[in-house]
C-alpha cells in the first residue's frame, strides 16, 4: 500500500505541476519605433498596426512590448538592450529610419537575436546574419526611377538628400543606376534630418541646370528641399523616394509638390492595381482594416511596412516551435533560420523570398511608380525598356 500511495502522489505531483506551469511561454516581440521626432510619420503608423496584430499565433501567445526611439539611434540602441537584457524578447522589430535600425542591428547581431527592420538597411555581411528587413532594397527603388529618367530623356540629375546612412545608400544606388544608364550625376548636396533651411544647396542645385533632381528623405521633411526649389524657380521634374509615401507629404506640400514622382509599395495604389498582382488583395484588406481604426485617410505604406515584418515572424513561429522553446537561445536561433528560408510570404508590399545572401527577399513586383496628382497617388504606366 506505501508503494502505491507513492505512485499516486508522485501523479498527483506531476499533473498539479503540468496545470501550474504552461506549457510554453510566451513569445515576446520587441518593438522599438519612432513615434516622436523628425520620422513620427512613419513611426506612429507603425505603432497603430501593433493593435492590429493578432495575439496569438499556431496556438501560442505573443506578447509585444513597444518603445519610442524618438528617432534616435542612441535611444533605439538602449531600447534593444533593455527589450533583449531585461525582457528577454525573442525577435527585434525596428526600427522606422536607417540610422535607429542600424544601432538596433548591433545589439542584434551581439545578441544573437534575429530583427526585421523597417527601413532599408545596408550592412556588411558580417553584420548581415541576423537582421532581415521588410522594406524594398533601395537599388530596386532606384532603378525605377532611373528607367523613368531614361524613358524620358533625362541627361543630367541633381541630389539632395540626408547626411547619414539613408542618404548615402540612396547616393551610392543612384550612381550605380545612372552610370548603366548613360546619366550623369551632377551636383550632389546634403542636409541633416532636423535642418530647418535647405536654401544655400538648393540655389547651387538650381544654378547647376540639371534635368531632373532627387529628394533623398522620408516623411514631411521631405516636403522643404521640394517647396525650397520651387521657390527659387526650378521648373523641371523632381523625383522622391519611397520615404516619401505619406498623405503628410501631400497635404503640407500642397500644389507645390504636385507632380512630384516616386517608386513606392504596391500597398500605396493597391485599388488601382490589376486583379492579377499578387499584394492588391492584401493590400486592400490592411488598408481597410486600418482605416477603420483611425479613420478615412489615415493609411500609410510605413504602417503596411510593418504589418510586413510581422507576417514574415509570423510565417516563421510555426517552423521555429517545432525547433524550441520560446525565451531560449535555441528558439531565436530556429526564428533567425525560419526567417532566411521564407517563401513566398505574400505581403502588402510584394512577395518575399530570402535567401542566406538576400535578406530583403523583394523582387520587381515590389515596386510600382506614382505621380502626385490633384492631392493623390496616381499609379503610372511601367516604362517601356
Amino acid at each position: 500500500m506505501k508503494f502505491h500511495f507513492k505512485l499516486a502522489a508522485l501523479a498527483a505531483a506531476t499533473s498539479f505541476a503540468a496545470l501550474a506551469t504552461p506549457a510554453m511561454a510566451d513569445i515576446t516581440v520587441g518593438l522599438s519605433l519612432s513615434s516622436t521626432g523628425p520620422a513620427a510619420a512613419l513611426g506612429i503608423p507603425e505603432r497603430n498596426t501593433v493593435a492590429l496584430l493578432p495575439n496569438t499565433i499556431d496556438g501560442q501567445k505573443i506578447h509585444y512590448i513597444v518603445l519610442d526611439d524618438a528617432t534616435d539611434a542612441a535611444q533605439a540602441g538602449k531600447n534593444a538592450r533593455k527589450l533583449v537584457n531585461d525582457d528577454k524578447v525573442d525577435i527585434l522589430l525596428g526600427s522606422s529610419s536607417t540610422p535607429a535600425s542600424a544601432a538596433i542591428a548591433e545589439v542584434a547581431d551581439d545578441s544573437k537575436t534575429p530583427q526585421i527592420a523597417i527601413a532599408p538597411l545596408d550592412l556588411p555581411a558580417s553584420k548581415n546574419y541576423w537582421v532581415f528587413r521588410a522594406p524594398q532594397q533601395i537599388s530596386l527603388m532606384a532603378s525605377a526611377l532611373v528607367e523613368h529618367m531614361k524613358a524620358h530623356g533625362v541627361k543630367t540629375l541633381g541630389f539632395i538628400g540626408y547626411s547619414d546612412a539613408y542618404g548615402e545608400s540612396w547616393l551610392k544606388d543612384m550612381r550605380t543606376a545612372t552610370a548603366a544608364a548613360g546619366i550623369k550625376m551632377g551636383d550632389v548636396e546634403r542636409f541633416n534630418r532636423p535642418d530647418t533651411s535647405v536654401t544655400g544647396q538648393a540655389l547651387k542645385l538650381v544654378a547647376s541646370k540639371p534635368d531632373a533632381i532627387l529628394v533623398v528623405a522620408s516623411g514631411v521633411p521631405s516636403v522643404m528641399p521640394e517647396v525650397t526649389l520651387k521657390n527659387l524657380g526650378y521648373k523641371k521634374q523632381i523625383y522622391q523616394t519611397h520615404g516619401t509615401a505619406t498623405k503628410d507629404f501631400i497635404r503640407v506640400g500642397g500644389k507645390a509638390v504636385e507632380g512630384t514622382i516616386l517608386p513606392v509599395g504596391p500597398v500605396v495604389v493597391a485599388s488601382q492595381l490589376p486583379d492579377s498582382h499578387p499584394s492588391k488583395k492584401i493590400g486592400m484588406e490592411y488598408t481597410k482594416r486600418y482605416e477603420a481604426k483611425y479613420g478615412k485617410g489615415s493609411f500609410s505604406s510605413f504602417g503596411a511596412q510593418f504589418y510586413d515584418a510581422f507576417l514574415l515572424f509570423k510565417a516563421a513561429v510555426p517552423t521555429a516551435l517545432k525547433a524550441a522553446k520560446p525565451g531560449t537561445p535555441e528558439f531565436r536561433k530556429a526564428l533567425r533560420d525560419a526567417l532566411e528560408k521564407s517563401k513566398d510570404v505574400v505581403a502588402t508590399h510584394g512577395v518575399f523570398n530570402m535567401t542566406p545572401t538576400d535578406h530583403f527577399g523583394l523582387d520587381s513586383r515590389s515596386r510600382v511608380l506614382v505621380e502626385v496628382k490633384n492631392g493623390d497617388w496616381k499609379l503610372l504606366p511601367t516604362p517601356a525598356k
